[in-house]
């Protein structure tokens, strides 16, 4: 409670899925003092909007969470965009922070910055060895950036900034846009479509790949947990240390759904990259966290908040999700 109770925090993404959690979090944890930059008003893409957020928050500490985000179709429409946005963002916003003198920086990676191949499970010391799975290669590539910045800036001046690779998040109030959702908010919504109209659902790829997923109110307690304990140039995973089958994860779904019908699996998509998977016992060790929630549990809560938030959601939801 100390540690928040006199900082200026600001949270960038913080009117998103995760960030809203997090800034729940931060106020559990006694900060008082949160202000969150809201997209169009403030597009951190330009530099003038990031010294209007910089001077209108005066932040002792930044959390770095906005991104443009999605999933492997959308990553696949949109490269150009996604490698742009998030690296204009974070570069000129690591810059600026520098600048003003903000005592903390929390830049949020992506577990798609890991190389196609990488052993099982992800360590952070092979984030490096290989280049990452085609169909996301340049979200995750703008977004490891910043760990090279967040290095770069403490070796040179001192810039007290830290790098956090969150696997995939799930959890209530995700997004369930099936144009830039991911995996787990448009099976959801793909199942509960089907089982109401009686229809079959059709999901991308074998069924084959892993993943894995965190519950989102663990992420947000893992990134507070890191900016008040964890101040190093070395990169932290934050996942559950688990993994699931797409196909399993299907099942599990369809059974908290109710979806009795046919999957189909379409492999003439992508499965994405095959194994996701993380070490996470550099942040067990460094700031204490541990996630909580049992997946099952996880993915129950999911589906309530969906069905009973799905009707006029497309209508209540057409700003983009950053």
């Amino acid at each position: 409670m100390a540690f928040w109770a006199d900082k200026r925090v600001c949270v960038t993404g913080g009117a998103g899925f995760l960030g809203g959690f997090l800034v729940a979090e931060l106020k559990r944890n006694g900060a008082q003092e949160i202000f969150v930059p809201e997209h169009p008003e403030y597009d951190l893409t330009k530099r003038d909007d990031i010294l209007r957020m910089l001077e209108a928050s005066k932040p002792d500490v930044i959390i770095h969470l906005a991104a443009v985000v999605g999933g492997i179709g959308a990553n696949m429409a949109n490269p150009g965009r996604y490698f742009y946005d998030n690296a204009m963002m974070g570069i000129q916003l690591i810059e600026e922070a520098r600048l003003a003198g903000v005592s903390k920086f929390v830049a949020l990676g992506t577990i798609c910055a890991y190389p196609k191949l990488a052993p099982i499970p992800f360590r952070e010391e092979d984030l490096w060895n290989g280049y990452p799975e085609e169909t996301n290669a340049p979200y995750g590539l703008a977004k490891k950036m910043m760990l090279v910045q967040c290095q770069a800036y403490r070796q040179q001046y001192g810039f007290n900034g830290i790098f956090l690779l969150p696997v995939n998040l799930y959890g209530p109030r995700d997004n369930f846009d099936l144009e830039s959702s991911h995996v787990i908010p448009a099976m959801i919504r793909k199942m509960v479509t089907a089982r109401d109209l009686d229809e079959t659902v059709v999901l991308w790829g074998d069924g084959s790949a892993t993943r894995e997923f965190l519950y989102v109110e663990d992420c947000a307690k893992a990134i507070a947990m890191a900016a008040e304990k964890y101040d190093d140039s070395e990169p932290v995973n934050l996942g559950a240390g688990w993994e699931i089958s797409i196909k399993l994860l299907a099942e599990t779904i369809a059974r908290h759904v109710g979806y009795e019908g046919e999957i189909i699996w379409d492999a003439t998509k992508p499965n994405g990259q095959p194994r996701r998977k993380l070490d996470v016992s550099r942040a067990k060790a460094r700031f204490g966290f541990e996630a909580e929630v049992p997946f099952d549990e996880g993915i129950r809560r999911t589906v309530e908040w969906w069905e009973a938030n799905r009707a006029g959601y497309d209508e209540l939801n057409t700003r983009h999700h950053i």
